[in-house]
């Protein structure tokens, strides 16, 4: 007898198994649809992706746009907009902080009031995250970061400081025992800040300590540049430049050796140029010295002015600040020497990225300007010192108490850094 092969017919049980299939992938398809949706909308929706309408250069980013591709992610001014209330400000204490300088330690000089440091700034179109000093330390691991200019430049630095205590304390490392010329090293991340001080950014010296307003007397050399910090920065990678508040005196201005004019020195045949002839001619310089650096490859960072906030009388005639709350943008403006002073910068800053272009280097716009505008309650006022102290200092409204609105520039500065990371990245 032969036997054939036999293939037995189909039935209902033996469809069971494709039957089950089918309905686990329909399953499948139906859990992961919803989990992979927003995904899709993020990319479309917070990403704003713009292939075709580019947004004009602007004074952050002009002459970049030919280093990005065909998408181009928008950003937000995140130097536009209002301050408002953060309850859990702030992130350090005085007592937590031995980086605080005595006369911007507010709270141990007796100052009563404390809602001055529980704000933060909200941009007008996004949100400005706060800092993070451990992103901030991650992104700066191996490199340095130089303070250039005046005393509310290293009134920043000690800002720094205090915010990344929360990770480490650095160590001093400094070259001399100037307290003007600090160095500070966090040693897990080796990350070297400096500090240097060139209150005019060019040459000058003192020539009369007391001057016709009894606030000295300086020679400024405005076509030279101030070695004490221009031969000294070439290694870093970071500089953040500023200036302002030493204009205000009354300075000689000189150029190739020889007067040229003062701002209100009152010197018989000197003719006052203003103070805003020196501080354009002192910025154009500074810039000048960090173009002409051969080895420079870092990234330049203009600190634009932070305006003082004397009330019922100049600096050194009685002015005062005892506001207790910012101002809304549309109680004050920037007019008059501060407008003036800000777009100087500006102008020279545009002069400087332009040249500074042809050579691959980077300058950036911190701009403090329009926040620090709203913050006359922010200033230590006369709590820089004890009332029965036998000194003589005036109602300090030019630097800013620690803690305070000054530690919202760290949000401004590690946002900035995370927007360059991202460049780098897609460029």
């Amino acid at each position: 007898m032969k036997f054939q092969d036999y293939e037995p017919p189909s039935s209902p049980k033996h469809m069971i198994p494709k039957v089950t299939l089918l309905a686990i992938l329909v399953i499948l398809i139906f859990a992961i649809t919803p989990l992979w949706y927003p995904l899709l909308s993020y990319s479309t929706s917070h990403l704003k992706i713009n292939k075709n309408n580019i947004p004009s250069s602007s004074s952050h980013d002009q002459g970049q746009e030919e280093n990005l591709p065909s998408t181009y992610v928008e950003k937000c001014d995140i130097f536009s907009g209002e301050w408002v209330p953060n309850p859990k400000a702030p992130y350090y204490t005085n007592k937590t902080c031995w980086a605080i300088h005595e006369h911007q330690n507010c709270i141990k000089y007796g100052r009563p009031d404390s809602e001055f440091m529980k704000w933060r700034w909200k941009p007008s179109e996004c949100e400005l995250p706060i800092f993070n000093p451990f992103q901030f330390l991650e992104i700066v691991k191996g490199k340095s970061m130089a303070f250039v200019g005046d005393s509310v430049g290293r009134n920043q630095m000690q800002s720094m400081i205090c915010l990344l205590s929360r990770v480490e304390w650095p160590i001093d490392v400094s070259y001399t025992t100037d307290e003007y010329f600090k160095r500070w090293k966090y040693p897990s991340y080796n990350f070297t800040m400096a500090t240097f001080w060139t209150p005019h950014l060019v040459r000058s010296k003192m020539a009369d300590s007391h001057g016709p307003s009894n606030t000295g007397l300086f020679n400024l050399y405005l076509d030279e540049f101030d070695e004490k910090w221009t031969t000294q920065i070439e290694e870093f990678d970071y500089i953040i430049l500023d200036g302002g508040h030493w204009f205000y005196r009354p300075m000689v201005f000189y150029e190739k050796q020889k007067i040229v004019g003062c701002h209100y020195c009152l010197l018989e045949n000197v003719p006052d140029l203003t103070m805003f002839y020196g501080y354009r001619k002192a910025f154009r310089t500074a810039f000048k010295a960090i173009d002409s650096l051969e080895n420079f490859k870092g990234i330049v960072f203009l600190r634009t002015f932070a305006p003082s906030h004397f009330e019922n009388g100049k600096w050194n005639q009685g002015g005062n600040c005892v506001r207790t709350k910012p101002f809304r943008s549309n109680e004050t403006r920037l007019e008059s020497t501060n407008l003036e002073l800000y777009m100087i910068q500006l102008e020279e800053f545009k002069k400087a990225e332009k040249e500074g272009r042809k050579k691959g280097l980077k300058l950036k716009l911190l701009d403090t300007t329009q926040a620090m505008l709203l913050r006359p309650d922010g200033h230590p006022s006369r709590y820089g010192h004890w009332p029965q102290e036998n000194v003589t200092l005036y109602n300090d409204c030019v630097h800013w108490c620690l803690p305070g609105p000054i530690d919202t520039w760290s949000d401004f500065l590690l946002e900035m850094l995370k927007m360059e990371g991202m460049r780098s990245a897609i460029s």
